[in-house]
């Protein structure tokens, strides 16, 4: 019997291709690809895993990877999406690098709205025929009029009902036509008349247009102070970037709470930008992960998760108030998203701007070494002076008992309401009170997930964790002595400013600011709009206030508790404290009126207080750095810390002992720990803490690997990665 033809040639088998998925796996998964399939690297594709589908993109494959076994279970579909870029495949896997996560769990965040990878729906509407036969009634008149005007339209847009609709199709008069896709996004015109920039401004905004125009990699400090205008400058570089034809990302820290940031948008661009961030809608972030890979959204304003987005051209990345703690991402994959942005901005060859009156140490530190450049606006924009700054020496002037405002800053309240101008008091601590405890016995009111005191928030009769979430009512009797009415609420909260507030000034329109109370984009929006129409005289608020707000009758403001944030062992929070008093007192004072901002304090001798005082942040950066330098603590050094955490406490602290005896040990690397860690139990999870310290020239990654690889960790427990850890609970 003659041999077939399929023995004489044999069928070439499908070649492989390597998807990764976004799963927290360590890496690819090889796939072929059946005839007739078209895979590229970048490719969304639907493959098998196990009886499941899933979503993966076609990876790159490695020049030391292994070939892949010749058989291969096939792809089951190249999805109708743009292709994930290369900036981005490279962008991902060096976060995941750093980061020593599994680059799975990396795409999953760029792979944040999977319906968008779908073909988009198409929709049908309806067109004239300018034919059929029929009785041209009212309805059917108004309905061909309007088809006149424009065609084709859906027929929820023409004027008649569904049954009308469907007798001028019988008759001919209309026939079915697939609607054309509308733009999901208003181009923003770069050539929009904007405000008037100064002299200054304009020689700033001049030297990023330039940069922006090299098509090249450079990182960029924009200081300056308080309603300098950085904002209207920057967003002539976003201006430049739309003339190129490129794509502009803005990072902000609470986008949320933005609305004056995107009016300030609309004026120079007339129109919004997209958005991205957490409260939006499903169809939205479908619809605008799809506008942004197909570069139809030029100007994106988002989160820090925003840098995950597929940008095929991106041109800009713009990091506004980049000190904020915000930006560092805590769970799942460990980032700060600022020093992110330079690194996508690095694979794009496109310029990124450092943006903020207060930068932090490691950008200074940047800029001093050479590696940044530096633009300054010094001054206020439009004439305004910096508010003048006092601090109130709390054992001086003493509330009175049960009272939290020192009777100076009550005053000074008293004189601006009676101005006619707007005042703010702030305290970065939510709720009522921080701690409840009983006087019978001195129970005190704890978490039962967390190593935490429950807050109390007394209008809604709940305390409450705001680590974990847990809340529970008020107890009539002290759970611990069982005495009745003996719980008694110990400290301020904004909610007891609050009650005191409208106490001593019972005729203020008040307005408390917290995120208890402004949970989203529409509270903040509606709030500013209060205070900028003067429907409220005095603002009571937490660190939401701080946000880059322009209230230009603001002219006084009060801080409860200025040394908040100071005590403890973090190594930023003198640098945090600084940059958070400096925000918030640049509330004070932005237009015509002169501004004065009044600190509670009972270290007014402190470096923080005294640089406030005497407008010299530079003083007070150069004492950190002579701290910091020699022991090289970031930015002179490298951190890393290990979070081992479990819910048997034996077995996390028998891992915590072993991953110290592990330890790696070479000339100028420290390891610290293990030791329980501050918050010693979180959401019902043991947690104790390992700090590697380095000095900036090793690569503390290598060492993290090795390290890790030394010691077996069971399922139960789990070991959390954070280099470069910015909270240090």
């Amino acid at each position: 019997m003659p041999p077939s033809s399929a023995s004489l040639f044999p069928e070439k088998p499908p070649h492989g291709v390597p998807v990764l998925l976004p799963l927290p796996l360590g890496g690819t998964y090889d796939y072929a690809v059946p005839p007739g399939l078209h895979a590229e690297p970048g490719s969304f594709v639907v493959v098998p895993l196990g009886p499941r589908r899933m979503l993966g993109v076609v990876w790159d494959r490695t020049p030391d990877a292994p070939a892949p076994a010749i058989k291969l279970r096939p792809l089951i579909e190249v999805l109708p999406a743009p292709p994930m870029r290369p900036a981005l495949r490279q962008f991902i896997d060096w976060v995941a690098n750093y980061t020593l996560s599994p680059p799975g769990a990396v795409l999953r965040m760029a792979m944040s709205a999977p319906t968008a990878l779908e073909k988009p729906a198409i929709r049908a509407g309806w067109r004239p025929t300018g034919t059929g036969v029929g009785r041209l009634t009212p309805d059917r008149a108004k309905v061909l009029e309007a088809l006149a005007a424009h065609s084709p339209q859906p027929g929820e847009a023409l004027p008649a009902t569904p049954a009308v609709l469907r007798g001028m199709a019988k008759a001919g008069m209309i026939e079915p036509a697939l609607l054309p896709a509308a733009p999901r996004f208003t181009p923003p015109d770069p050539e929009h008349p904007g405000p008037a920039l100064s002299e200054t401004q304009a020689g700033v905004a001049e030297a990023l247009r330039a940069r922006v125009a090299a098509h090249e990699f450079s990182v960029t400090l924009l200081r300056g102070v308080t309603g300098s205008g950085k904002t209207e400058t920057y967003l002539d570089a976003v201006a430049e970037c739309l003339r190129h034809g490129r794509q502009a990302l803005v990072l902000l820290p609470e986008i949320a709470l933005s609305s004056q940031w995107l009016a300030r948008f609309r004026a120079r661009f007339g129109c919004a930008p997209a958005l991205w961030h957490s409260e939006l809608s499903p169809a939205v972030r479908r619809d605008t992960w799809r506008a942004v890979a197909e570069g139809s959204a030029p100007v994106l304003v988002g989160a820090r998760s925003a840098l995950f987005l597929p940008f095929p051209d991106l041109g800009l990345i713009i990091v506004d108030e980049e000190h904020e703690t915000a930006f560092k991402q805590e769970d799942g994959v460990v980032y700060h998203a600022r020093d992110m942005a330079v690194v996508r901005a690095r694979f794009s060859e496109a310029p990124c701007v450092l943006v903020s009156a207060t930068p932090s140490l490691e950008t200074i530190a940047n800029v001093e070494a050479g590696r940044y450049s530096e633009l300054t606006l010094p001054t206020r924009h439009g004439g305004a002076s910096l508010p003048e700054i006092e601090v109130l020496d709390m054992r001086a002037h003493p509330p009175e008992r049960g009272r939290f405002l020192a009777p100076p800053l009550v005053e000074a309240i008293e004189a601006t309401l009676a101005r006619g101008e707007q005042a703010m008091l702030f305290l970065n601590r939510r709720g009522y009170a921080p701690l409840t405890l009983c006087r019978t016995c001195g129970h005190r009111m704890q978490c039962p997930n967390c190593t935490a005191w429950l807050v109390e928030h007394r209008a809604q009769r709940r305390l409450q964790c705001h680590h974990c979430g847990h809340a529970e009512p008020i107890p009539v009797r002290c759970p611990e002595c069982n005495a009745e009415n003996s719980l008694t609420a110990i400290g301020p909260g904004v909610e007891r400013v609050q009650e005191e507030a409208a106490l001593l000034f019972p005729d203020a329109r008040r307005l408390v600011m917290a995120s208890d109370n402004i949970p989203g984009p529409a509270a903040a929006a509606e709030a500013a709009r209060r205070i900028e129409d003067r429907e409220v005289d005095l603002v009571i608020g937490t660190q939401i206030v701080a946000k880059g707000w322009h209230f230009p009758h603001l002219t006084l403001v009060g801080v409860v508790d200025a040394d908040l944030g100071l005590a403890g062992g973090d190594l930023r929070a003198a640098e945090r404290t600084v940059q958070l008093l400096h925000q918030v007192a640049g509330r004070a004072g932005r237009a015509e009126a002169p501004g004065r901002v009044l600190l509670q304090s009972f270290s007014p001798e402190h470096p923080v207080m005294q640089a406030l005082l005497h407008h010299d942040l530079g003083a007070f950066v150069a004492e950190e750095k002579a701290q910091r330098a020699p022991g090289h603590w970031p930015p002179y050094g490298r951190l890393a810390a290990l979070i081992v955490s479990g819910e048997d406490p034996v077995e996390t602290a028998r891992i915590a002992r072993a991953l110290g005896l592990a330890a790696p040990e070479m000339p100028g690397v420290q390891v610290l720990g293990p030791a329980p860690a501050p918050l010693a139990m979180l959401r019902g999870r043991h947690r104790h803490r390992l700090l590697l310290k380095a000095p900036r020239g090793i690569a503390v990654q290598p060492l993290l690997r090795a390290w890790l690889a030394r010691v077996e960790v069971p399922n139960a427990v789990r070991v959390q990665v954070d280099v470069d850890p910015v909270s240090f609970l």
